[in-house]
């Protein structure tokens, strides 16, 4: 999902955001009370569906996709302002479908419909820049300038200050699980405008529909903000806010939580993780929330790698200076699911495909591999994929021509990235601080 931020947003409609968090930064007991008039605008409306249609993505319980809503732009857009004007506007219920995950398992995934999923979008584009200047510097998930790769900097940062004992939580269906009170509350915390704060909470408890085998079922939704929705990583963040600032602003502590989401990290000194591991559960346990023990683990590194965000994390010497250091590269498992996608593009029954189709697919799936891994100690293993890529485009395309011609003689390193255009890993490490 595109966020709402990283879409060309109009002046009047920054102009407004710029407002909104310049006053919930100035005052922590400052509320917005007149909201719904700006979530009426033309203009924040015009951007969130903006963001919605560059999203695509699926149709929800009315059947109703994006493409259809691109072909009449002003009649979709003039019906819901006049809706939501006459206060008129309800969500619908989100579909529900299963998708797997990599240990095999299924992830409910909530989609809702493209008119629910433009209100949502126009609600983060006010309610964001509010949230925004309560927010932990170091939360780092879905938030506007703030990326994975500064999670790790903030992780090394806090290894270098000697937090080695890390807790390496793990939620328990966290989206699925957040309490609705609880969340409302925090909500109104920052906004009085009761129907905004009526909206979030129908968008709360919108039905979920199942459809299966040609039936349809229906359930309630009791608690949880389904993944999918585009309000859901927003209020996701809220409700963790306050663990993040009882964590990160008490001196006594001595710790650091890095979170991104509902993954999260406690770095503290040796000696304390046990006791910070059972304070933890404590928490979550108080606010309706599980902690996943089966996968939550304490990991001290200089011992062993702690896996975040799809990174091992772990103290290492240099084999040059004998140095220690923190040495952060892609996982085992995200190299693994690398091979696994190349695999399936270049295997015996895609041989019928032309070679420039079969170049442009790897390349896309290797560059955004490489775009987000691209970071910290990574140069040895992008080395060792790029001559595992290079070999296995090889033999495909030695066996796409019957093996008449040579494979390493005609099928040289220079042709597979000129001729065919076969994109390059980079060569060297990203910069970090």
């Amino acid at each position: 999902m595109i966020p709402p931020w990283e879409v060309p947003t109009p002046n009047k409609v920054q102009a407004l955001q710029r407002t909104l968090n310049r006053k919930a930064k100035g005052d922590p007991r400052w509320r917005a009370w007149t909201l719904w008039g700006d979530l009426c605008r033309r203009d924040v409306l015009e951007t969130a569906l903006t963001a919605v249609l560059t999203n695509a993505g699926a149709a929800g319980v009315d059947r109703v996709t994006t493409e259809t809503a691109k072909a009449d732009l002003v009649a979709f857009l003039d019906g819901l302002q006049t809706e939501l004007k006459a206060r008129s506007y309800r969500p619908s219920p989100v579909l529900r479908v299963w998708i797997p995950k990599a240990d095999g398992r299924l992830r409910p995934l909530g989609i809702p419909t493209v008119k629910d999923r433009v209100v949502q979008t126009a609600l983060v584009i006010l309610l964001g820049p509010i949230f925004e200047a309560d927010f932990s510097e170091y939360s780092f998930g879905y938030r506007p300038g703030r990326s994975a790769h500064q999670a790790l900097d903030a992780i090394k940062e806090a290894i270098w200050q000697g937090k080695t004992e890390v807790v390496d939580a793990d939620l328990s269906g966290y989206f699925d699980t957040i309490p609705h009170a609880e969340l409302l509350r925090l909500v109104a915390r920052r906004v009085s405008d009761g129907a905004i704060l009526r909206l979030v909470k129908l968008f709360l408890k919108a039905p979920i529909v199942e459809e299966k085998e040609g039936k349809r079922a229906v359930w309630p939704n009791q608690s949880g903000t389904p993944q999918g929705g585009v309000i859901s990583p927003l209020l996701a963040n809220l409700y963790l806010n306050r663990l993040d600032h009882q964590v990160n602003d008490n001196p006594g502590l001595n710790a650091r939580m890095v979170r991104y989401a509902d993954d999260l990290v406690l770095l503290c000194r040796p000696g304390n993780g046990s006791e910070y591991y059972q304070r933890l559960k404590a928490y979550l346990e108080r606010h309706g929330l599980a902690l996943n023990e089966a996968k939550s683990r304490l990991v001290d590194v200089h011992q062993e790698s702690v896996r975040f965000l799809g990174f091992d994390v772990r103290w290492r010497h240099s084999r040059f200076s004998g140095r220690g250091y923190v040495h952060v590269e892609p996982s085992r498992k995200a190299q693994q699911r690398l091979r696994d996608v190349v695999r399936q593009e270049l295997n015996h029954w895609t041989r019928w495909r032309s070679c420039t189709e079969t170049v442009r697919r790897v390349n896309r799936i290797v560059q955004g591999w490489s775009n987000y891994y691209h970071y910290g100690n990574c140069a040895k293993v992008f080395y060792r994929h790029q001559d595992w890529l290079r070999e296995r485009f090889r033999t495909w395309l030695w066996s796409k021509y019957d093996r008449n011609l040579g494979r390493y003689s005609f099928f040289t390193r220079e042709r597979l990235h000129g001729q065919y255009h076969l994109w390059a890993l980079p060569r060297t490490a990203k910069w970090t601080r």
